[in-house]
């Protein structure tokens, strides 16, 4: 058994997405600050993977023709779109919370004759602020989260302050897939164990960038015991502080051809 069996094995276990050129260059420029590399920098974690410097080239000439990287002084950047991706994701790893006092926040949809694209905006922004549907265009969520609320969710909704009458633990269970959550949270946490070479560690790692986004950052009151996010969260910081290192080499003045 070759090294990075173990890794293919859990890939295939959790569905994960095999990396093309173009979700390489997305998935190291998503988890690199500032978002922009020189293309000599793109073009060794391409190599990682087995993928050619030419492939990496014509998907980095086909990412700026398509709105999703700018090209500017010699190095590739997120645009606008992806560059509020990379915002979501930060919350997710270092979310800015506030004491919990057993307050909810509450959202109502109040607006009248909604489009199609007000509605599906709306229900895109309220999934970004980690609120649930309780039933249609009722929306909530336990209030220790520090974020500003999307002018969507201001225009469409009336919010209010509340707390459940019975158990808020049990009205979260109903909310939320807690136990489904923490389960692929901890496979990905033994896959991260598992993968020994730079390239299965970045796989693995992209796949825990997003399965963060999903966790609905509640108060340590309301969670169950054992919760994996602060641990997935440590083990992502240890692998970007790894993808840094690999990359310092290439990320200077004139590496960019």
């Amino acid at each position: 058994m070759d090294h990075d069996t173990p890794v293919r094995d859990a890939a295939e276990r959790l569905g994960l997405r095999p990396l093309t050129a173009r979700s390489i260059v997305l998935s190291t420029l998503l988890g690199h600050h500032p978002p922009r590399l020189p293309a000599r920098a793109l073009v060794r974690v391409g190599e990682l993977f087995g993928v050619a410097e030419g492939t990496v080239r014509v998907a980095l000439s086909r990412m700026v023709a398509a709105g999703d990287l700018q090209l500017g002084e010699g190095t590739y950047g997120l645009t606008a779109r992806l560059l509020e991706r990379q915002a979501r994701q930060d919350e997710s790893r270092a979310p800015r919370t506030r004491r919990w006092d057993g307050a909810w926040e509450i959202a109502v949809v109040t607006a009248e004759a909604r489009p199609a694209a007000e509605r599906t905006a709306l229900r895109q922004a309220m999934a970004e602020l980690r609120l649930a549907e309780l039933r249609e265009g009722t929306w909530l969520r336990p209030a220790n989260l520090e974020r500003t609320r999307p002018a969507v969710a201001a225009r469409q909704c009336t919010w209010l302050t509340g707390a459940p009458d019975g158990d808020p633990a049990e009205l979260v269970r109903g909310l939320w897939d807690l136990d489904g959550w923490a389960a692929r949270a901890r496979a990905l946490l033994a896959a991260l164990s598992d993968a020994t070479s730079p390239a299965g560690r970045f796989t693995v790692s992209a796949a825990v960038l997003r399965h963060l986004l999903a966790d609905p950052l509640l108060p340590d009151a309301l969670l169950p015991a054992g919760w994996p996010g602060a641990e997935l969260r440590s083990r992502y910081d240890a692998f970007e502080a790894e993808l840094r290192d690999l990359l310092r080499q290439y990320v200077t003045p004139g590496s960019a051809a």
